[in-house]
């Protein structure tokens, strides 16, 4: 094989990677390393868990050090240094070396882009203000350190409630600070639809960290008299005043692609660099990789940005095979993410329910409550679930999941049906491990495709938590079939409450002129009751999710209503008196 010199910009996930399996490959090959930081190979994801102390030393983010790449791969690895340009025809790149202030040239025969993705910084009034800090590199995270313990922090806003913005909520209320959460949409973590990402915001409150939603930061004032602020205060859209010793901004990140534009490169429409499935950009002797890049969605079948460290290390992958002669694809994304918000594990995968309305792929929602394993075995705990099938053949299309234990098992598990183009009757196939402590004899899994198998050969309809509140009294009924004791607890208000021991000799108690909306406390017992009613003559629909479903989907239109402001509580308890 020819030697070739390959030169990398870029280092962590995408770039690292890329350098270490092309020498794996190759052991003739030239290849150059560089970045603009100090630090080569990090493990970004953990960079809020050091901030809190779960990850006590420094030196444990590091992946690889320059020094190790270089014994273990024969890299040359170049810290510190920045390409600042790129000349596709003599097929060189400009390098400035930051730490003796020098500019050079160095050729390549092929050259992988991973610059990475950049803190989006909207345009809001002192955005850029001492104490105001992201959250992308360590020496951002040790800034972070230092500011907290050099003004004695008491207060922390954060402005965004992705995934950065719910880790850092957690590990700075667990440091000691009172945390303020600000979101300019209507719901925590995005990836998620509203009623399942209520989960989240619930467990945010009930942890004692203020949280706004549909509120988004309009400036950053200096504090008045009567307000106690080290970094500033934050002016809310509806007026509140928010004064924090530290701002953390985690509104999300955005491609960096500027070398890639002084290059001529194509960017796609959503801002990140173009590449077709061998990862190979408009440039034939150029590839590209990780945040920088637009990737296909899988479901979508559209482009997307994925900003995370498992695609960034896949792609790097294939980028090298092709340099070096081994033809290799990259299909595709489909969005697998996990996030810990204190006891509570949010998971998701493939598309969500807004994303599909949006697209127009016609999709059949079912939620169910199960437990993470058997109930008789102790510490079962609830998993929250919504899973999305395609309406017409079955295919699996996504799947959330909000629990305390067992999340992460079968998030893993829709993830692999997903990719495997898997149906709901394969998923009620599926042979999964079981034993009491882990699992059941009808795993959550086994039991969201059985609930769309259901449907899908009409055995039962489904009514959707958000059509409760826009019921048709005078055609429509809603019957609760759950307990005295539950229905005590609480209850959808007008609905007819007949226990399910009790349904059969109460037939004559429930119209048979209108549509029966059947619920329970999750949608199993509502699902036997409906199959007594239908059977009966009834035209009738099960609520997916129930109970559950439908009192934190509530939860979650109310929270995203903004919070009043002083002025505004004032005037209603002046009305009320």
């Amino acid at each position: 094989m020819q030697r070739k010199k390959l030169v990398i910009v870029g280092g962590v996930a995408g770039g690292a990677s890329a350098a270490t399996r092309a020498r794996r490959l190759s052991e003739e090959a030239e290849i150059i390393l560089f970045e603009r930081g100090p630090y080569i190979s990090y493990a970004n994801c953990g960079l809020p868990y050091y901030i809190g102390g779960e990850i006590p030393d420094r030196k444990g983010l590091l992946v690889q050090t320059p020094e190790s790449l270089r014994e273990r791969y024969r890299l040359d690895v170049r810290v510190r240094s920045e390409v600042i340009g790129i000349d596709r025809e003599a097929r060189t790149v400009r390098v400035r070396d930051l730490e003796n202030d020098r500019e050079y040239e160095e050729s390549y025969d092929a050259l992988i882009l991973s610059p990475g993705a950049i803190p989006i910084r909207p345009p809001i009034p002192n955005l850029h203000h001492k104490g105001h800090l992201v959250v992308r590199t360590i020496p951002d995270v040790e800034t972070i350190d230092r500011w907290i313990r050099h003004c004695r922090a008491q207060t922390a806003l954060i402005v965004g409630g992705g995934f950065i913005g719910l880790e850092m909520a957690e590990q700075l209320l667990g440091r000691g600070l009172c945390v303020t959460l600000v979101e300019a949409l209507p719901q925590v973590f995005p990836p998620m639809d509203p009623e399942m990402a209520a989960w989240i915001l619930s467990t945010l409150e009930k942890r004692g960290i203020t949280v706004y939603l549909n509120d988004p930061v309009i400036a950053f004032d200096e504090p008045s008299l009567d307000e106690s602020a080290a970094a500033s205060v934050a002016v809310l859209k509806s007026g509140h005043r928010i004064p924090a010793d530290i701002v953390i901004l985690a509104m999300g990140v955005k491609p960096e692609v500027s070398l890639a534009e002084q290059a001529g490169l194509e960017i796609g429409e959503l801002g990140g660099i173009r590449v077709n499935e061998h990862m190979q950009t408009s440039d034939p002797n150029i590839w590209a990789v990780g945040d920088a890049v637009e990737v296909k969605d899988l479901v979508t079948g559209q482009w997307t940005l994925l900003p995370l460290a498992g695609p960034a290390v896949r792609q790097a992958r294939v980028a090298a095979d092709n340099i070096f002669g081994r033809p290799s694809v990259f299909r595709g994304v489909i969005g697998t993410s996990i996030v810990r918000v204190f006891d509570c594990v949010a998971g998701c995968t493939g598309a969500s329910e807004k994303r599909l309305k949006e697209v127009g792929i016609p999709y059949l929602a079912v939620h169910l409550h199960p437990s993470n394993h058997v109930e008789y075995y102790p510490g079962a705990s609830t998993l929250h679930m919504k899973v999305l099938f395609h309406s017409e053949n079955g295919r699996l299309l996504g799947a959330q999941i909000v629990g305390k234990s067992g999340v992460d098992k079968r998030i893993d598990v829709f993830a692999t049906a997903l990719m495997a183009g898997m149906t709901a009757d394969d998923l009620v196939e599926l042979e999964l491990g079981y034993a009491p402590p882990f699992g059941a004899p009808k795993d959550p899994v086994n039991i969201a495709g059985m609930i769309a198998q259901n449907v899908l050969q009409g055995r039962v309809q489904l009514a959707q938590w958000d059509e409760v509140d826009h019921l048709d009294r005078s055609t429509q009924a809603l019957l609760d079939v759950r307990t005295a004791t539950e229905w005590k607890s609480g209850h959808v208000p007008g609905a007819i409450h007949i226990p399910l021991q009790h349904l059969r000799n109460r037939l004559d108690d429930i119209p048979k002129d209108m549509e029966i909306i059947v619920m329970c406390r999750s949608g199993n017992r509502s699902y036997y009751a409906a199959r007594i009613l239908q059977q009966q003559g009834y035209k009738v629909r099960n609520l997916t999710g129930s109970y559950l479903t439908w009192k934190m989907g509530r939860y979650a239109k109310e929270a995203a209503q903004p919070k009043p402001s002083k002025e505004e509580d004032k005037q209603k308890r002046a009305t009320s008196i």
